[in-house]
């Protein structure tokens, strides 16, 4: 039997390149085994057939970005362990080939409540991580916020702006109704965690959060427990 070696070995030997050039090949989902795409350089094969994509680009893997819909009562945890090759959703028009690789080490800089439900943003990219935390105060989020109860009478206008908790004055803000059940936040610098407390202040309670927009990033057609990639030219 033939002895093993590292895939990343008999890549660079049936392609003439170096062990480097070989490894980004294989990161890159560009080298099947046996029929199998393998990302893993370091992956032992015999005598196995294996085969590089003929369209196989030689470039190293770029640092993915995802928006998933979170169902309602997850933790941030639970929702990124949604996130693999069968709940990506054939809406996807971002043009990125899946990779095994874009599921490790993501990172999601802005939470939700783990009753809310709605767009979550799962990053590899520090730029994209620093930009969500940095720019907090000026990149917009819509929620969708199911009400049941009273509303007091000024209680429209306080939500726009005049409500104070812990001795901090929120900054105003956009609510309306959406319908006679549901209103409309479109707020900067105020987390989604907030909401309620804002509610239950003007006498209504929460039956339910959705986020249906970060800054110019829609939900859109996204399924619950479904992702799709951003694309490059993807701002939020």
């Amino acid at each position: 039997m033939t002895e093993p070696v590292r895939l990343a070995k008999r890549v660079a030997a049936m392609t003439q390149c170096s062990r480097r050039e070989a490894e980004m090949y294989i990161e890159g989902g560009w080298v099947r085994v046996d029929g199998e795409t393998v990302e893993e350089p370091q992956f032992k094969v015999t005598d196995q057939r294996v085969e590089i994509d003929p369209h196989a680009e030689l470039a190293p893997a770029e640092a993915a970005t995802l928006v998933l819909h979170k169902p309602a009562g997850l933790t941030t945890d639970q929702a990124r362990a949604l996130i693999s090759m069968a709940s990506h959703t054939d809406e996807d028009t971002s043009g990125v080939r899946p990779l095994k690789r874009h599921f490790a080490r993501l990172e999601s800089p802005l939470p939700l409540p783990d009753h809310a439900s709605g767009l979550l943003v799962f990053t590899q990219d520090w730029r994209v991580k620093r930009n969500l935390e940095e720019n907090f105060d000026r990149i917009e989020q819509e929620l969708v916020v199911e009400v049941a109860g009273t509303l007091a009478p000024n209680g429209l206008a306080l939500l726009n702006h005049g409500l104070s908790f812990d001795n901090y004055a929120l900054p105003p803000i956009k609510v309306s109704w959406q319908n006679e059940n549901n209103l409309r936040f479109a707020l900067k610098r105020i987390s989604p965690t907030m909401v309620e407390r804002m509610c239950q202040a003007v006498g209504l309670k929460v039956l339910a959060i959705k986020r249906i927009r970060i800054g110019r990033i829609p939900m859109s057609r996204l399924p619950p427990g479904q992702w799709r990639y951003l694309a490059g030219t993807d701002r939020f």
